[in-house]
């Protein structure tokens, strides 16, 4: 798909991809983003995009949205966390979005579909791992509702005539995010400088990578990869322990804080204590990341602590 002179719908548009998505979108296509702020950020949205706040779950939502002169529709909306607290609440809103969407693109004669899907649908694979892996067998109800997702869509490009390009991520780091291990770092030892907390025993092992190598990735895919159903893995091909991330963390603070472990080789259930994908079909279609693992760790700390913005959660 040629990413000029579109116009494109990017649901969950005000979020940690979504926005740089739609910065990179906004210069050479028409954008729209629909976004509920459950999870974004309104102020993160370009002022180039239109936007309407509203819930994909509600199918007047997605007629209003979803309509004829579409050339694509990029869906980075979900409900996030792997250990949510309603997680049949979490598979059911996931879906429906999903179907929704789908169904509303099929009747309007809209047929490129971008997901973001997740590396929590391979469970605990070997690692690497490639997109061809299997049996598939997540250990979250996120990872399943992602991967039931995938399912539909396989439909959807095999017997409706859809472009579907599907995105399994490993972990996205910048500078526009309130959850997840970096900047829960950050700011707790903002907090207190001395003794910082680690779930787990700290060897949990994943691939991190840089949210500006994650925008370019997803464009080059799509620019670049024309089969019905195009399944990429992007990360990077190395790894960072939770215990390289807090030295990391500390390192640019300035401090040396000692470390408490909670116990347990994994954070929380459902958490996948290792993995790293494999990208070599990415780098077969011409694309490799800029930043290692470590190296977007490092990153996206500096990006947290020079971003105003970014204030710490104090309690």
């Amino acid at each position: 798909m040629d990413l000029t002179d579109s116009r494109i719908l990017i649901t969950g548009g005000a979020g940690l991809i979504g926005a740089p998505l739609a910065e990179r979108l906004v210069a050479d296509n028409d954008v729209l983003v629909v976004d509920d702020l459950s999870n974004g950020i309104r102020e993160s949205v370009p002022e180039q995009a239109e936007f309407l706040e509203g819930d994909l779950t509600d199918p007047d939502v997605v007629a209003e949205v979803v309509t004829g002169d579409l050339d694509a529709v990029f869906h980075l909306a979900a409900d996030k966390y792997v250990n949510a607290e309603r997680p049949r609440e979490q598979f059911e809103s996931n879906e429906a979005m999903t179907y929704n969407l789908l169904e509303r693109m099929e009747e309007v004669g809209v047929e490129n579909f971008l997901f973001t899907s997740s590396s929590t649908v391979y469970g605990e694979a070997p690692r690497p791992t490639p997109e061809d892996y299997a049996p598939l067998e997540p250990i979250s109800e996120y990872g399943a509702a992602k991967l039931a997702e995938e399912g539909l869509l396989s439909v959807y490009a095999h017997t409706r005539g859809f472009t579907v390009w599907n995105f399994r991520f490993a972990n996205i780091v910048g500078a526009r995010y309130g959850a997840g291990v970096v900047p829960d770092f950050v700011y707790k030892l903002q907090e207190d400088s001395e003794t910082l907390t680690i779930l787990g025993d700290g060897r949990q092992e994943k691939s991190y990578m840089y949210i500006d190598d994650c925008i370019d990735a997803m464009c080059h895919v799509v620019e670049h990869a024309d089969e019905p159903m195009n399944t990429y893995n992007l990360g990077t091909r190395t790894t960072t322990s939770v215990t390289r991330i807090a030295e990391i963390v500390s390192d640019e603070l300035g401090i040396d804080p000692d470390y408490e472990y909670t116990g347990g080789d994994r954070g929380w259930e459902g958490d996948v204590p290792k993995m790293r994908l494999s990208v070599e079909k990415l780098a077969a279609l011409g694309w490799e990341p800029t930043l290692s693992s470590d190296e977007t760790i490092r990153q996206g700390v500096r990006d947290l602590l020079d971003d105003p913005e970014n204030e710490p959660h104090l309690s």
